[in-house]
């Protein structure tokens, strides 16, 4: 257990709802495709749109959403999106249980779960730099970044087990179960955040507001850089891995339960990328640490269209503990870097703004996957999206990330996020290196 699990009763209760419900998303994402493919025989299309459901709020109400956070408490708001997906997710089974089971409720399911999801993500990415110390943050991401790729590791597992000994529909109870425990943790938290400052909360205010954290990200080098890379990254991503189950059940011939078997091992490499993060850029320095993370380890994903029946399916888990371990090792080290970098009264608009074009994309990628599977057949359609995420890093490659050794960890004197046209300089190796943490 890391020092600051230990000595912050408050961190623990939050990294223990989140684990909790990290692990119940994890099941989800290995039952609903399951529940589409063998229960109702859906096409690699339909399939597809399932996925993209669970994104599109993100390209509906993610930058409302996000100058919705900056005006609010976080904590309740947290509590409420938390509640909302327990009653999804426990409605679930019952409604399968008196016939009402059709992909029509699976995708308005995933829609307002996704609804949920983004409330609760930007309001929890803005809520953990106000219960840290500036000096606790970068341990604390890598905390989480860690425990969610294990959560993730056993909720794979156990959501391909129990989709095999119980029937995928009654998997989804699980996620609702850990939607309690989050619940439970989140009302122990002791920590008030102070009440934001009162401000105008008219729709043409709060259109403004959304303005303001849409030049946040345009303006500034680094997050137009890291937004611009998360965009075309997670098109890649979520392309495959929405007919990835259609790939692993019809043509590499495994079980349900295996497949969650296979899943849970590549998704063990996140666990190994949080542990990287901080060592990479103690070593190498932020951004080559980044770089090293989201372009080098990211060529594994090749292996993964090449995975055939028998001992070649171990093809699969190779590249995908690549990727993972890549993306979670990124995704600390960008988290750390816009924690740092933005001034925490505009970090909910940065979070949604980014957001709002990083996860954008995920639905148009759950469409192209579903639909080059159709069109092409399976394997052809996971060659052509795998293929794209060692690409997409070359955006980060050929920007001014390519050319540093470190990220900024602030904005150079005089100048604020946004409002520079390349981005301060980055600062020397003692003020970068413990950005990471682990």
């Amino acid at each position: 257990m890391s020092g600051l699990l230990r000595r912050h009763r408050d961190f623990r209760l939050l990294w223990c709802g989140e684990t909790a419900g990290k692990f119940g998303a994890a099941v989800t994402n290995v039952a609903l495709p399951l529940v589409a493919v063998t229960t109702l025989h859906a096409s690699p299309f339909a399939v597809g749109l399932l996925g993209a459901c669970g994104w599109l709020p993100w390209l509906l109400i993610g930058l409302p959403v996000g100058a919705w956070v900056d005006r609010l408490r976080r904590r309740p708001l947290m509590l409420g999106a938390a509640g909302l997906s327990l009653v999804l997710f426990a409605a679930v089974p019952l409604l399968a249980r008196y016939g009402g089971l059709s992909l029509g409720l699976l995708l308005a399911v995933a829609l307002l779960a996704g609804t949920s999801a983004v409330v609760f993500q930007t309001a929890y990415s803005a809520y953990l730099p106000t219960l840290l110390a500036p000096a606790d943050r970068a341990e604390g991401n890598a905390t989480l970044h860690g425990s969610a790729s294990a959560a993730q590791l056993a909720g794979q597992g156990t959501g391909g087990l129990l989709a095999q000994l119980a029937g995928a529909v009654h998997a989804l109870s699980v996620n609702a179960a850990t939607f309690l425990l989050a619940l439970l943790c989140l009302r122990g938290i002791r920590h008030r955040e102070p009440r934001p400052a009162a401000r105008d909360r008219g729709i043409r205010t709060l259109a403004a507001e959304v303005a303001e954290g849409l030049r946040l990200v345009a303006g500034d080098v680094w997050f137009r850089t890291l937004t611009l890379f998360g965009a075309a990254s997670n098109l890649a991503l979520m392309g495959y891995q929405s007919i990835a189950a259609v790939f692993l059940v019809r043509e590499v011939g495994l079980a349900p339960g295996a497949v969650g078997g296979l899943l849970a091992l590549g998704a063990s490499g996140g666990i190994a990328g949080a542990f990287l993060a901080r060592r990479a850029a103690a070593r190498f320095g932020t951004a080559r640490a980044l770089l090293l993370c989201e372009l080098g380890l990211s060529c594994t994903a090749l292996c993964m269209p090449s995975a055939v029946h028998g001992a070649g399916a171990l093809l699969y888990v190779a590249g995908s503990f690549g990727v993972s371990a890549g993306v979670v090792a990124g995704n600390v080290l960008k988290v750390s870097f816009q924690q740092r970098y933005c001034p925490p009264a505009l970090l909910g608009r940065l979070i949604a703004s980014s957001a709002f074009l990083n996860y954008g994309t995920l639905p148009l990628g759950a469409l192209l996957g579903g639909t080059l599977g159709s069109a092409l057949g399976v394997r052809p359609a996971m060659w052509i999206m795998t293929a794209g995420v060692p690409l997409a890093g070359l955006i980060l490659l050929f920007s001014p990330i390519g050319r540093v050794r470190d990220l900024p960890v602030r904005p150079a004197a005089g100048e604020r996020p946004g409002a520079d046209g390349g981005g301060p300089e980055p600062e020397g190796r003692a003020e970068a290196a413990p950005l990471p943490g682990a």
